[in-house]
């Protein structure tokens, strides 16, 4: 049965194969020249006819004969030989062609495609149209759990299908310039991956708020209105930034905070005793990158105790500024959902299971919106995210398959080393490298590749390039993508809104095709809500609402903050001593004045009212100013001693200028006017 079905196979094969002797629907031409990878074809267009030109367009792909194999090509040039077009008059062209693999007869009797070629095309060969069967067989993976995301651009007949665990395990990114359709393509896939892999945990980072509205049914959002992002999950170099307000830190406050934090995370463990910290602390020492809870105001605390210390006068001025950046971010608004909770406890688990939806409880996507946190924190947050992770993927050996999705990923990985966050760019760069091997996933999306760490770029194995005019991105597209086709490349200039060149993994060979249409419901849009204009739409906006809404960000209650600092103040060995004031040979040092070392400097206006205040009043002050009343009281001989610590108010010179109407005295008038015993004294 299986000798008949074969015969009767190729005899259909060999009338094909006659017919296409025949000028028509399938003839196209000869092969006149032939290099390892390209090939001529030339061609008549009889009585100057255009159909033929028309189906053999650019981006085409054709079949040619060579035996008992089909070699198909890609079209990527089409010219006349005269340069002109004769009217009624047989016009023989050219086609320039790329040369992609063959069609041949497998082992087992199927015909197969490969992408390596055994026979090359012979001069005279036939070129013929392509048959659809073909085509299928070209672009199917081979693999199970493909699934259907588009339409072939060549044939709207045959479905573009992708390998789905191909393109999750190693990575893929969608690169396309701004309103090509990049969101929508980014929603379509996702959705096709979490109906390929029900386990899959997917977070994106939205830094436009647009992908709320793709998925209503089965993601969170996380705003800034419900964020929760416990300050000390930040290791040092993150929660610098945050201090520093993404400006570089000062060296020497960097390594204060390197000191202090570790001691005020020691101080919580031995105060709550907390059952995960302390478990944690068990098997390794606890560093200022250890992820577990401590008080500000045993931070500030510490700071203080450093201020109030004598032998570290050089160290005072930065204790100071980096005291008064603490307290600076503690009061502002815009860190509210780092610093907002009243009472400090070990959330880490309960912050997990939020922003990496494990369990998940039906909706396994988490959008992040980054547009309402302040610019200068973004790169912390992606930072703690894309870290936390990686972490929970290798340290549950497998066991959580997480999918992170970067939206204009060239922000947090430039390809300027010099630029961007050195934390954020390594956690992204560990999961490009490392991420397959435990489960993690990368999603790159970006408008301009050429401005991304080609590293990132060139880890993920699936590529979907939609429509990009720069000259330097599409250059970065053909140098990342191993293997692939230059004269597919060729047409990422020129492709439509929802098309794509698809290469890597996930496919066969490289294939042009167009994304299927997004239900309305399934569209992103900006802020995650459609804006409509109907009859009802108001002519006029209110400003003095808009405004009012702007500035409706209300502060941080910190009353809890400011009772916990004053008494860690108030507990013995906190407080600033000044037995160091009872030293005379200290008051006596030249140029030494006790009210600088105390006082708090002027470093920047604020409002004293949103400082916690240190009650009661500074003991070292109280201190001085004792011993400054005893040195400075009244001898009953000499009379008042002066302030040895003032410096005298210094005397205006007088410019009063002399009377007009009276004449300066000459110096022989004012010589004469002297006694003589004194001018002859002198």
């Amino acid at each position: 049965m299986l000798n008949n079905e074969l015969h009767s196979s190729i005899s259909a094969g060999e009338q094909e194969r006659r017919d296409t002797l025949k000028r028509g629907n399938r003839f196209l031409g000869r092969v006149v020249a032939c290099s390892g990878s390209r090939a001529t074809i030339a061609a008549i267009a009889e009585n100057g006819e255009t159909s033929l030109t028309e189906l053999w367009s650019v981006g085409r792909l054709i079949s040619i004969t060579v035996g008992e194999n089909r070699v198909v090509a890609l079209v990527y040039s089409m010219q006349t030989a005269t340069s002109d077009w004769g009217e009624e008059l047989d016009n023989i062209f050219r086609i320039e062609v790329e040369l992609m693999g063959e069609v041949h007869m497998s082992p087992s009797g199927r015909e197969e495609f490969s992408a390596g070629i055994t026979q090359y095309p012979y001069l005279g060969a036939i070129a013929h149209r392509i048959r659809s069967a073909d085509l299928a067989r070209i672009y199917d993976t081979g693999k199970d759990d493909t699934c259907v995301i588009g339409k072939l651009t060549q044939d709207e007949s045959l479905d573009a299908a992708i390998h789905v665990p191909s393109m999750l395990s190693k990575h893929f990114a969608i690169v396309g310039t701004t309103g090509v359709g990049k969101s929508t393509a980014v929603s379509l896939l996702l959705h096709k991956a979490i109906a390929s892999d029900p386990k899959l945990r997917v977070l994106i980072l939205d830094p436009h708020n647009e992908f709320a509205a793709a998925f209503p049914d089965i993601a969170v959002v996380i705003d800034t209105d419900n964020l929760d992002l416990p300050f000390w999950l930040m290791k040092l170099e993150e929660f610098a930034e945050v201090i520093f307000r993404g400006r570089p830190p000062v060296p020497e406050e960097l390594d204060i905070l390197r000191d202090v934090v570790p001691e005020a995370k020691r101080a919580f463990k031995g105060s709550a005793d907390s059952g995960l910290a302390r478990r944690t602390s068990e098997k390794s020492s606890i560093t200022a990158d250890t992820p577990v809870p401590y008080r500000m105001a045993d931070l500030l605390a510490m700071i203080d105790e450093r201020i109030g210390r004598l032998e570290g006068r050089n160290d005072k001025p930065h204790l100071r500024s980096l005291k008064v950046k603490v307290i600076g971010a503690i009061n502002d608004p815009r860190y509210n959902f780092m610093f907002s909770s009243n009472t400090i406890t070990d959330t880490i688990l309960e912050t997990i299971a939020k922003i990496f939806r494990i369990p998940g409880d039906g909706r396994p996507i988490t959008t992040f919106q980054l547009a309402g946190i302040p610019s200068e924190v973004v790169n912390s947050v992606a930072s703690v995210l894309c870290r936390m992770a990686f972490e929970i993927a290798l340290w549950s050996n497998g066991g959580v398959h997480m999918l992170v999705v970067c939206e204009e990923a060239h922000r947090y990985v430039p390809a300027d080393v010099s630029l961007g966050f050195v934390p954020t760019r390594q956690a992204i760069a560990r999961i490009a490298k490392e991420g397959r091997k435990y489960g993690v996933s990368l999603g790159i999306i970006t408008q301009r590749p050429g401005e991304l760490d080609p590293t990132i770029l060139s880890q993920c194995s699936t590529v979907f390039a939609m429509r990009l005019s720069n000259d330097r991105d599409q250059e970065i597209i053909r140098s990342a993508i191993p293997n692939s086709s230059i004269s597919t490349t060729s047409f990422i200039s020129s492709i439509g809104n929802g098309e794509a060149i698809a290469f890597g993994e996930a496919v066969a060979v490289p294939m042009r095709m167009r994304f299927t249409r997004v239900e309305e419901k399934s569209l992103p849009k900006a802020n995650g809500v459609g804006v409509k204009v109907t009859d009802e739409t108001p002519d006029t906006v209110d400003l003095r609402n808009v405004v009012s809404r702007m500035r409706a960000m209300n502060g941080p209650d910190i009353s809890s903050f400011q009772n916990a600092y004053t008494a860690s103040i108030e507990v013995p060995g906190n407080a600033p001593t000044a037995d160091d004031f009872n030293d005379a040979s200290t008051f006596g040092r030249t140029g030494f004045d006790p009210a600088s070392e105390i006082a708090e400097p002027a470093v920047e206006p604020y409002n004293p009212t949103m400082l916690p205040r240190m009650e009661p009043a500074n003991p070292q002050l109280d201190r001085f100013n004792q011993i400054r009343s005893q040195l400075l009281s009244d001898d009953p001989v000499a009379g008042p001693r002066p302030d040895p610590y003032r410096t005298p108010p210094r005397t205006a010179p007088s410019f009063a200028q002399p009377n007009a109407d009276q004449p300066r005295p000459s110096l022989r008038e004012s010589l004469l006017k002297k006694p003589l015993s004194s001018i002859i004294r002198k």
